[in-house]
């Protein structure tokens, strides 16, 4: 699907706020809400918009800890942890990457004891190396058009 200007502007709208209303948004962008529902509607079914999520902070909840965590996997233990990897709670997102290491994980932990049992557990399918998340600087930043 191409996008036009104004399906930029309204995908630029429900990432800043998925919740607000159709009118909003309409207001926004200078077009009817009947108008913009159709743009979201087509946009969803051709796959441009994938869902709508909430953010729960991790620190709030109990998680003390945000880390990366990169894993080197071990001759053989590729597709094991392609499977295993899906079942740890910890894991929030992880990603095939190249380079030297095979994997990146973002995760969420309750303290160090939490992170030394984490790792115990990775270190069956590779190598791993951690970083600690310390703040964010850039967070949950919205896709734009690109213009050359």
């Amino acid at each position: 699907m191409k996008l036009d200007a104004l399906n930029w502007k309204i995908l630029q709208c429900i990432q800043k706020n998925a919740r607000q209303s159709n009118a909003e948004i309409g207001r926004t962008v200078g077009i009817s809400s009947p108008a913009v529902s159709e743009r979201i509607k087509k946009m969803e079914d051709a796959g441009v918009i994938n869902g709508y999520h909430t953010e729960v902070s991790p620190f709030e909840v109990g998680y003390q800890l945000t880390a990366f965590i990169t894993l080197r996997a071990f001759m053989g233990k590729l597709k094991p942890f392609l499977n295993k990897v899906k079942t740890y709670d910890e894991v929030l997102n992880c990603y095939r990457i190249t380079g030297n290491e095979n994997f990146v994980m973002h995760v969420v932990l309750k303290d160090q004891k939490h992170l030394e049992y984490f790792i115990d557990q990775l270190i069956k399918y590779g190598e791993t190396k951690t970083q600690i998340v310390l703040s964010h600087v850039v967070e949950n930043g919205i896709v734009k058009n690109y213009k050359k």
